[in-house]
């Protein structure tokens, strides 16, 4: 069996609502892939991507929107 990456060109990306608008931190997450989830910097689209497992991702976005730290 292979395991083939996901093709993130594909993917609907969104601007994280927790991004800064002056052009700063700037972060898009890709919708589609339901146990995954693709994270780049949105001024950078070609740039790397980082892919996190969404059992992951949850707990982080609960932390932050409760204010606790992620480091």
């Amino acid at each position: 069996m292979t395991n083939n990456p996901p093709d993130l060109g594909a993917l609907h990306w969104r601007k994280s609502s927790y991004s800064n608008g002056s052009g700063g931190l700037c972060l898009e997450v890709a919708d589609g892939l339901p146990d995954l989830v693709p994270v780049r910097d949105s001024k950078l689209t070609a740039g790397p991507t980082l892919v996190f497992p969404a059992t992951a991702w949850v707990p982080f976005i609960a932390a932050v929107a409760e204010g606790e730290p992620t480091a």
